[in-house]
C-alpha cells in the first residue's frame, strides 16, 4: 500500500472519470477571457476591443462559486436543470443512445461539473460561442457540447433541439448563474503543469500509475466494475476516450492528473509524475479518432499536430518537442501496426 492507496480507495467511488452521484431517474419538481491572436486554439469575441474594455479584462476575475443545487427552482425549468443533471451524471442510463464507450460526461468534468481545474462547466458557458482551431469555426455551446460526445463519449452528437441537448445547455446555464460573459474565471480548464525536468518516461508512469492508479482503474486500465456498471471508468481500451479527445493530449492529462489525482488528493503527485502517467495512460491503444481518413499518417499529419502519441513512439515525440514542431513520418513499424486495426476503427498509438 502506498501514502495515497487506502485513502484513494475510500474517496474514489466518487472518482477520477466517473461521476460524483448517479440518479436513478431525473427528479420531477416537488411543487412546482481576454482574447488569443488569430489562429490560435480558441477566441473569444473580446481580442481586439477598446484600450478601456481591454484593460477591465485584463483584471483578474474572482473565483466564481456555482449555485448550490438546492437553489434549483420546483418549476418546469428546475425540471429541466434536473434532467440536465441526471443527464450529465448518468449519461449511461439517460442518453445511452448517444454514447460508444463506458464514460459519462461527469467522468472528466467532476463533481457534477462543479470542481474548478476539471473542466467546470460554469466556466465553459460563458465563454461561448467562440473561434476553436479543432473546428475552425465558431462553436456555439451546444456544438462544443455535440463535439465531447463524438470524441470524448466515442459516440454520436445529439440535435441541437433534441429534448437531452436542451437538458444539458439548460444546466450548464443554470450552473453559470451570476458569472460574468466572456472573461476567463479561475478553475475555467484544466491548468498548466510546468514541462518536467526529465523527458516523460513511460517505465516511471507505469510505477506511478501501479503506485496510484490501478486500485480504481484496474492493472490494464479497464477500470473498476460494481454491479455490473462501471464505478471507476476505463483510461484506456475500446470503453475509453477515443483519439480525437482532448484528454488523449499528454500536456491536457497531465493538467487534469496533477489537479485532481488521485481522487481526493489532487496536488499530491509531483509535475514530473503527472505528465510520467499521463504519457503511459495515453501510450495505450483506444477507439480510432472518427476524422480519420486515408491513413493513420494522413489523420496524425492534419489533426494531431500537438503533444499527443498518435501515430507517434515516445521516442518520436520526445524528439519532436524538442524541436518545437510535430514529426512529420510515421516508422514503417508503427504503420504496420496500425495497418491490422484500422479496418476495426481501432487505432493503436506507437508505443510498446
Amino acid at each position: 500500500m502506498t501514502r495515497h492507496t487506502v485513502l484513494s480507495c475510500a474517496l474514489v467511488l466518487a472518482g477520477f472519470l466517473s461521476g460524483c452521484e448517479r440518479e436513478k431517474a431525473p427528479p420531477k419538481p416537488e411543487t412546482a477571457p481576454p482574447g488569443k491572436a488569430a489562429g490560435d486554439g480558441e477566441q473569444t469575441g473580446f481580442a481586439g476591443q477598446p484600450p478601456e474594455r481591454a484593460a477591465q479584462a485584463a483584471k483578474p476575475a474572482a473565483s466564481f462559486v456555482p449555485p448550490d443545487e438546492r437553489e434549483i427552482p420546483n418549476n418546469e425549468y428546475g425540471e429541466t436543470v434536473r434532467q440536465g443533471k441526471a443527464l450529465f451524471t448518468n449519461t449511461q442510463q439517460y442518453a445511452r443512445q448517444y454514447v460508444g464507450n463506458a464514460m459519462n460526461c461527469s467522468n472528466c468534468h467532476l463533481d457534477n461539473g462543479r470542481r474548478a481545474n476539471s473542466a467546470p462547466l460554469w466556466a465553459a458557458y460563458v465563454l461561448y460561442p467562440a473561434y476553436r482551431k479543432k473546428t475552425g469555426t465558431v462553436d456555439t455551446i451546444q456544438s462544443r457540447i455535440q463535439g465531447c460526445f463524438t470524441y470524448s463519449m466515442n459516440g454520436r452528437p445529439p440535435a441541437l433541439d433534441s429534448k437531452e441537448m436542451t437538458a444539458l445547455v439548460t444546466y450548464h446555464y443554470w450552473m453559470a448563474k451570476g458569472a460574468p460573459t466572456g472573461v476567463k474565471l479561475p478553475g475555467q480548464g484544466f491548468i498548466k503543469v510546468p514541462k518536467p525536468a526529465q523527458t516523460p518516461d513511460l517505465a516511471r508512469g507505469e510505477a506511478v500509475y501501479k503506485a496510484n492508479c490501478v486500485i480504481c482503474h484496474g492493472a490494464n486500465g479497464e477500470g473498476i466494475k460494481v454491479n455490473g456498471q462501471y464505478a471507476f471508468p476505463p483510461l484506456w481500451g475500446k470503453e475509453s476516450f477515443n483519439w480525437g479527445a482532448g484528454m488523449h493530449r499528454i500536456d491536457t492529462a497531465a493538467g487534469f492528473i496533477k489537479a485532481n489525482m488521485p481522487y481526493g488528493l489532487g496536488g499530491t503527485l509531483t509535475d514530473q509524475e503527472a505528465w510520467d502517467v499521463a504519457l503511459f495512460m495515453n501510450s495505450h491503444e483506444r477507439p480510432q479518432d472518427p476524422r480519420f481518413k486515408a491513413s493513420l499518417a494522413h489523420t496524425r499529419d492534419t489533426f494531431h499536430d500537438e503533444n499527443c502519441l498518435y501515430g507517434r513512439s515516445p521516442e518520436e515525440l520526445a524528439a519532436s518537442l524538442a524541436k518545437g514542431a510535430a514529426p512529420a513520418s510515421q516508422t514503417g513499424e508503427g504503420q504496420a501496426r496500425s495497418g491490422a486495426t484500422q479496418s476495426e476503427g481501432y487505432s493503436p498509438a506507437q508505443s510498446h
